[in-house]
């Protein structure tokens, strides 16, 4: 990677995220909720159901909000019905950003994302404009020190698509985005003793773009004032910010 280091980018952005812990257990029984009202209440039938959960207990989401987001989904318990919606848009310098929203009121959240981009001077675009630019797939990021070739072992027989050293020592194993393929690389680390400092499901930048100064700032702005957004649950961007 030239010119910044991926290891620390993504640290930056697991920090902001983790500083905005309220918000996340929000995102993560949405998650859940949608996951068991489209592939039911049994995780081990339900994949993405069994991500969440996952991701639930990683972040210490506690264990009756599980249960009772499952619930909703199931329609045991009353609850919101969400629908899935994908914005896409531009932010300073034209760089590529894309939100995911879970929502009851699509006319709403598409209202606010439109104002989060040109309140700090990005735009939004039309489906498919930006799209291209990120790669649908399963990421598992590990830290500096890990054997290239261990890791290279395991991930590869156990399914992963690539296996990518960058120069600050981090490795990136990238996956088929359907989540059984992705917990088969995933659990295949796990037991060859890596453990993972990020394995998610993505939208991953083809290509990234560094802002610096001002526009750096910028940008910023517009990517927090999306995440701040109670119906957003992902924004991705192929914009590299100095931490």
């Amino acid at each position: 990677m030239a010119g910044h280091s991926k290891w620390a980018n993504i640290q930056h952005r697991k920090g902001r995220q983790d500083a905005k812990r309220g918000k996340i257990f929000t995102k993560l029984i949405k998650e859940i909720t949608v996951a068991a009202k489209m592939g039911g209440g049994d995780p081990a039938m339900n994949p993405r159901l069994r991500l969440a959960i996952d991701k639930g207990k990683a972040e210490s989401l506690p264990k009756d909000n599980i249960e009772n987001a499952i619930k909703r989904g199931t329609g045991q318990l009353e609850g919101v019905n969400y629908e899935e919606a994908r914005y896409e848009g531009y932010g300073i310098g034209g760089v590529a950003v894309m939100v995911d929203c879970l929502t009851d009121n699509k006319t709403r959240t598409v209202a606010d994302v439109r104002h989060a981009f040109t309140k700090h001077g990005g735009n939004m675009g039309t489906d498919g404009c930006v799209a291209f630019q990120f790669k649908h797939c399963g990421q598992i990021v590990l830290e500096p020190g890990a054997s290239e070739e261990a890791v290279m072992d395991a991930a590869l027989e156990a399914g992963a698509d690539d296996v990518i050293p960058n120069e600050d020592g981090s490795i990136e194993v990238l996956t088929s985005p359907d989540p059984r393929a992705f917990e088969a690389v995933k659990e295949a680390l796990e037991k060859a003793g890596f453990k993972p400092a990020v394995a998610e499901i993505t939208m991953r930048p083809e290509a990234e773009t560094e802002l610096a100064g001002d526009d750096a700032v910028k940008m910023q702005k517009i990517l927090d004032a999306l995440e701040s957004l109670d119906d957003v649950q992902e924004v991705y961007t192929n914009a590299v910010l100095p931490e």
